[in-house]
């Protein structure tokens, strides 16, 4: 059964939308592959104050991913909370999100995955 969190900073160097997909792609075989049971997105939230590119395509991306059974599931950093059924099942998978530092902290600059 797979383990653990992995973080992964995918805004790092400012890339390009097309760019940050192709690397969350990246990430996510690399992630199934290495056996983690989560991934933790650091996507960063858009400076213009209106959601940035980066983050709603990633979530769009991976609404795809999990209607096609790439993923389990997909929490936004901003529904990371133990009050979320979907966080509190996402316990059962990946026991250290109970120790995430942006559990309950409405997040928006990350997105927690469900491999």
């Amino acid at each position: 059964m797979p383990q653990g969190l992995r973080e992964v900073n995918i805004k790092e160097d400012m890339p390009a939308v097309a760019d940050a997909i192709r690397r969350v792609t990246f990430q996510l075989n690399r992630s199934k592959a290495l056996g983690f049971a989560a991934l933790k997105l650091i996507h960063g939230y858009g400076s213009s104050g209106k959601g940035g590119k980066i983050r709603t395509e990633t979530r769009r991306y991976l609404q795809q991913q999990k209607a096609k059974g790439f993923i389990r599931d997909f929490i936004p950093g901003e529904e990371f909370s133990i009050f979320s059924e979907t966080t509190r099942r996402a316990f059962d998978a990946c026991g250290e999100l109970r120790r995430d530092s942006d559990l309950n902290r409405s997040n928006n600059g990350v997105t927690i995955v469900i491999l």
